[in-house]
């Protein structure tokens, strides 16, 4: 019979090309080391359970959050981080803390120095020795004529007799009382800082006590040498309105920055120093109960 189609008839070897060449892909068996349970892909020592991803090295409780490039660890299974905490770890772009700043007094309580001074409706905020930078001439003084007239004592001793060694003992004595003075002065010599004023106190046997309330203040700076940045002191220089006052400048107090931000916040803001402190107040006593 012809064929109907017109197309002329293929033989038996085109038939068997064709069906080779259509013939299915077989699917990809399990078995095998390129992809079956074999040392690539296994259970061995390269994607076990072994210490590459136990849960002793750092990925065990921890998952991938959607929407993050990596992985975050189980805030169940970390350290908890309160917020002040987080606050006093941001820095602006100059490396300066951006947390809250807290300038506390030295003492909650004035001493008996200064609680003379103060009247019964004025808050004490704090009082503060002058740096003991302040020292630093008077010990040297005494430090040098102690090697110096030690060594000249020795010398008359041995040269010149007794007469001579008893007066470089002498006025080795009157400089050592002199230290010892200055020592005492820089003692009781006070800054102190009220809601109303600021004060200076100082003297030992005549004493003096200079003030000027915060609402007269028109200006006020703090200075500081090369020295005062390193060793962390300064001079403050309070202006007031036009008025020769008894109370201009301010030397070798400690913490510059710290202090001015504290009389900067008393002048400005005294409701919310208020208000800190009452807070502070009150976690003290529950920290006692406690």
């Amino acid at each position: 019979m012809g064929n109907p189609s017109g197309e002329p008839p293929e033989d038996d070897a085109e038939r068997r090309r064709r069906d080779r060449d259509t013939e299915p892909i077989p699917p990809i068996r399990d078995e095998g080391p390129g992809f079956g349970s074999g040392p690539a892909y296994s259970d061995g020592p390269s994607y076990s359970d072994g210490p590459a991803y136990s849960d002793d090295i750092g990925y065990a409780g921890e998952e991938r959050r959607a929407g993050t490039r990596g992985w975050v660890r189980d805030p169940d299974g970390g350290p908890e981080i309160s917020e002040e905490e987080l606050a006093g770890l941001r820095v602006d772009a100059s490396g300066m803390p951006l947390g809250p700043r807290r300038v506390l007094p030295l003492e909650d309580e004035p001493t008996p120095l200064v609680a003379r001074y103060l009247f019964p409706t004025e808050r004490y905020r704090g009082e503060w020795k002058r740096h003991k930078i302040y020292l630093a001439t008077p010990v040297l003084v005494g430090l040098l004529a102690t090697f110096v007239l030690g060594y000249l004592s020795g010398f008359l001793a041995v040269q010149a007799g007794g007469g001579l060694t008893t007066v470089a003992v002498l006025i080795w004595l009157a400089i050592m009382g002199w230290v010892a003075w200055r020592v005492a002065d820089w003692y009781f010599d006070r800054f102190i800082l009220t809601n109303k004023r600021v004060m200076v106190v100082n003297g030992i046997i005549t004493r003096q006590v200079a003030m000027m309330p915060l609402l007269r203040v028109t200006d006020m700076k703090y200075e500081q040498s090369p020295l005062g940045r390193t060793l962390n002191y300064g001079t403050f220089v309070l202006e007031s309105a036009g008025q020769e006052q008894a109370l201009r400048e301010i030397k070798y107090l400690p913490n510059p920055n710290e202090l001015y931000l504290r009389v900067v916040e008393e002048m400005y803001e005294p409701q919310a120093v208020e208000a800190r402190l009452g807070k502070e107040a009150e976690e003290a006593k529950a920290d006692d109960g406690a």
